[in-house]
């Protein structure tokens, strides 16, 4: 009888200790689990830039915080989720179906309906930082936001992952850094929305749109992001963009990288795009 009692008492206590290792094993994986914030602005972001990392982080296991100027629920650019007024150029400048099927998903989560304020971030915190793109005028608070561009130098300095496309990589060149009074850009490769996308899109659209596709109608992306540069030729245009990339195959997906930093242009460069991002995330320690 002593002899079964103490045997139900070992196998007790192997039975607590593999518990103890699961949820010990649980708790540091929570611990342990990458964090990347995705700033927004109120409205006018484009809807594949931000679905698209968002899904591809979050599915493996990346966890992802949003972040706007007042702390509320952001809106993307209604335009490009239902083609209004694009007319017949709406394939080619209209969200995907699969895009727009995302970014639903990405609207009803509970880290985009609870964003954190965009003086919240910190960079100390997070392992990475996505800066998306958008031409909807609603995107100049976040494109010229010193707030978020501070952040973002934070960020730069402490090696962490930054991703941006299209015309968040103007919001990262327009970043100073205090110490050398340059953009954090100064010294990457980089690409971004290129000029000739700018004002094809605005060409085609100008007759009844006026200047939607012109955020800033004096100049373009690339124009002003060249002029943060080392050099122009640290501005890399990759091949021509007119086709666009899937989760299941990547091949008309371009993209630069440097170290740290990770830029692509489009919507149509957004899976690369984001699976080059996740795979930096990964190897940092």
């Amino acid at each position: 009888m002593a002899i079964k009692n103490r045997n139900r008492s070992i196998n007790q206590i192997f039975q607590n200790v593999c518990i103890f290792e699961t949820y010990s094993k649980k708790l540091l994986a929570i611990i342990m689990k990458k964090k990347v914030v995705i700033p927004l602005p109120s409205y006018g972001f484009d809807p594949t830039e931000a679905a698209i990392p968002w899904k591809i982080l979050s599915d493996n296991n990346i966890e992802t915080v949003f972040a706007t100027p007042n702390g509320k629920k952001a809106q993307a650019d209604i335009r490009m989720l239902t083609g209004k007024g694009l007319g017949i150029f709406l394939p080619l400048l209209k969200a995907d179906k699969s895009a727009v099927k995302i970014y639903k998903e990405m609207e009803q989560s509970t880290e985009f309906n609870n964003p954190i304020k965009y003086d919240e971030i910190d960079e100390n915190y997070f392992d990475g930082i996505h800066l998306t793109g958008g031409h909807d005028k609603g995107v100049i608070e976040y494109l010229e936001s010193k707030i978020l561009q501070n952040k973002i130098v934070g960020f730069f300095n402490r090696k962490k992952t930054v991703g941006a496309v299209c015309h968040g990589v103007l919001l990262a060149a327009r970043s100073m850094d205090n110490k050398t009074g340059k953009s954090v850009l100064y010294d990457y490769k980089t690409t971004s929305l290129l000029k000739k996308q700018e004002l094809l899109a605005y060409y085609l659209t100008k007759l009844w749109l006026k200047d939607y596709y012109l955020t800033y109608p004096e100049t373009t992306v690339e124009d002003e992001v060249k002029k943060y540069l080392a050099s122009p030729s640290r501005f890399i245009q990759g091949p021509i963009p007119f086709f666009r990339d899937s989760i299941d195959n990547q091949r008309y997906g371009f993209y630069v990288q440097d170290n740290n930093y990770i830029s692509a242009r489009w919507p149509g460069d957004i899976h690369a795009f984001s699976l080059a991002l996740l795979k930096n995330l990964r190897q940092k320690s």
